[in-house]
């Protein structure tokens, strides 16, 4: 039963997580300036792509498009891209693949620039694995790349060329910064986007700012409550020669009770789709067994503590899946097999931490529904004699609170 509940639910997030629907409403801009309203597969492209899918309706084909046929393309509330012939300097500031050169060695190419503020002054991006490179434009004027660059010197140390605070301190310095503030800018993206930001602030400039919009963090507090499928053996194992103890007992799967709050920290990257969780809960696990010789009443209730990540998988605006994985410590517990006749009693409360993983649906950001199973746990962790084997399954069913 443990095996094929295991197997399933593998199963299940391999299905997931390949045949999610990810396409969002957005738009692209041919050669000759013509918009295309559509559906774009939205792969959140951690490197600046070259083309993408798109279908012109929910029920359409899908079709692809390149770099050689689109000049701009854009995902509503979420991303845009443009394509620019720049000058790239392509260098590597990895020790072994720096060059000796402290000036950019530049190249002429063809690239979908993302937007991350689009302004008097707008400011772009373009990743490829490790190379990362910003771009400013003034107003109309020609599209710049943002000069940082890591070089070997002549006595075999890492320079570093930060012109980059040169070229904003002489062309967008409305705010009137200090060559020893500027100092202080580093070469990242957030601590750019937040200076273009200001720029286009100090010369009231409308900004649109594509790199925070609707990429804000959330906290969600949810009820949880369900029903738990529970299952503990127990063996001693100073049993004797003859390997026979009448505690050693294999009790049966029991329903079981839970109820829990969950704290729900979206992180603010990856379209929300990765999420901390934390989840307290209360469960217990009551049943009783009759051996050859003798009874055994069980009785075990618990304080638990779930520590985990949560990825989302979006099917539309109002449905989702997801997948978590979980580190699960015992806070406080209580254990007692009381065993009748004329055998002692049973009780540790100590427990040792385990893993647990789950699969579920989410509706409307508000009703979700769980299968979780865990793996086994040690219930009697002080004992040197005796071992435990505790599994649990879970159907579990949360309301987000707020």
């Amino acid at each position: 039963m443990k095996k094929s509940s295991l197997l399933f639910l593998l199963t299940v997030i391999s299905f997931t997580a390949n045949s999610q629907i990810s396409y969002e409403s957005g738009y692209f801009m041919d050669s000759t300036n013509q918009k295309t309203d559509c559906l774009i597969k939205n792969l959140d492209w951690k490197n600046n792509p070259t083309e993408l899918e798109y279908k012109l309706q929910a029920d359409s084909e899908v079709k692809k498009a390149t770099i050689a046929t689109i000049k701009e393309f854009g995902i509503f509330n979420s991303s845009k891209y443009v394509r620019r012939s720049v000058d790239l300097d392509r260098s590597r500031g990895t020790l072994g693949d720096m060059n000796s050169s402290r000036n950019p060695i530049f190249n002429k190419e063809q690239l979908f620039l993302r937007v991350l503020i689009a302004s008097k002054a707008s400011l772009y991006l373009y990743q490829e694995g490790s190379l990362q490179r910003f771009f400013y434009q003034d107003a109309d004027g020609p599209i710049k790349q943002l000069i940082h660059k890591k070089y070997k010197t002549d006595d075999n140390l890492v320079g570093e060329n930060n012109l980059f605070r040169q070229q904003l301190l002489n062309e967008l310095n409305c705010q009137g910064l200090s060559e020893r503030q500027m100092d202080e800018l580093k070469y990242s993206k957030g601590q750019l986007v937040n200076y273009f930001i200001r720029y286009n602030e100090c010369t009231d400039s409308k900004v649109i700012d594509y790199e925070t919009k609707n990429k804000k963090g959330l906290f969600n507090l949810n009820f949880r409550t369900g029903l738990n499928n529970t299952s503990l053996a127990i063996d001693n194992l100073s049993s004797g020669p003859s390997g026979i103890d009448n505690r050693i007992t294999a009790f049966g799967n029991e329903i079981g009770f839970r109820i829990g709050f969950e704290a729900e920290f979206v992180m603010a990257f990856n379209n929300n789709k990765w999420a901390l969780i934390i989840e307290p809960t209360y469960q217990y696990y009551k049943t009783e067994k009759q051996l050859p010789l003798l009874s055994a009443d069980l009785d075990y209730t618990t304080i638990e503590m779930s520590v985990g990540l949560r990825h989302y998988m979006f099917i539309n605006e109002k449905s989702k899946l997801f997948v978590n994985a979980s580190v699960v410590l015992v806070l406080s517990s209580d254990l007692s097999i009381i065993y009748e006749p004329n055998a002692k009693d049973l009780v540790d409360g100590k427990s040792n931490p385990n893993l647990a993983f789950g699969v579920g649906y989410n509706h409307n950001n508000k009703y979700n529904l769980e299968f979780r199973i865990h793996n086994n746990r040690q219930v009697m962790a002080k004992s040197q004699n005796w071992t435990t084997d505790y599994s649990v399954m879970s159907v579990i069913f949360g309301y987000t609170l707020f």
